[in-house]
């Protein structure tokens, strides 16, 4: 399988236990009991994707996801023992992907690794996803963002999301739409998910086009709209 999975959890037991079931499917692991350790791993190790847990001591994970951010777009899937609404729009406002909260079943968070893992597969393939509009491309093979020819970094999810309306534009879809085609019928978050990822894609969209744009149809949801056509 190949991939390598950054643990970050002040938690030895919690990591011991992730560790072994990780290593049982095939995964490499690397793990780190505070936050300026968990960021010395990644930059060191360069994981394919981390599991980062809020409440961690001398920097915290929401610090963390931020300084990650920063610098890479790899998937980050926070694992806390919070499960206010507040804490997952704020972590994915910070740029994570996923949350999984304490107590969690391993096959849960198993299920929730292999999903992100799927979406990278195939990156040697013949590249036949590909959605291009006025200065936009966008390939799901790849998993690449282009904006006026310029590569730019963005997490998997918001990806799936644009590449989701792009694909279905001048259509509108509600938020509970979006979640169920974009992070699936188990996906245990709310609505306001799907506005934070619009959020953060229109501040990397901002100024790219004036032929299209992502409109909010106000009392219904989303839509990618075309405006010249």
């Amino acid at each position: 399988m190949g991939y390598k999975i950054l643990i970050a959890d002040d938690d030895t037991n919690i990591c011991d236990l992730l560790k072994i079931y990780l290593e049982n499917e095939g995964y490499e692991t690397v793990t780190a009991y505070d936050g300026i350790k968990a960021l010395s791993a990644f930059k060191i190790y360069e994981p394919d994707l981390v599991l980062l847990d809020i409440m961690m001591p001398r920097k915290d994970g929401w610090q963390i996801c931020r300084e990650i951010r920063e610098i890479s777009s790899k998937p980050i899937i926070m694992v806390t023992a919070k499960s206010e609404v507040f804490d997952k729009v704020l972590g994915l406002e910070l740029g994570a992907d996923d949350f999984i909260t304490k107590p969690f079943d391993m096959k849960e968070v198993l299920a929730r690794v292999k999903a992100v893992f799927r979406r990278y597969s195939g990156h040697d393939t013949d590249d036949s996803e590909v959605i291009k509009f006025d200065n936009l491309e966008i390939s799901r093979q790849k998993y690449e963002l282009k904006l006026a020819g310029k590569p730019v970094d963005i997490p998997p999810k918001e990806l799936e999301l644009l590449y989701f309306l792009t694909s279905n534009y001048n259509r509108v879809f509600t938020r509970d739409q979006l979640l169920d085609k974009v992070w699936g019928f188990d996906y245990l978050g709310d609505s306001r998910t799907v506005d934070v990822h619009v959020k953060r894609l229109r501040e990397k969209l901002d100024g790219v086009s004036d032929k299209w744009t992502i409109k909010t149809v106000w009392g219904v949801g989303y839509k990618f709209e075309l405006l010249q056509q």
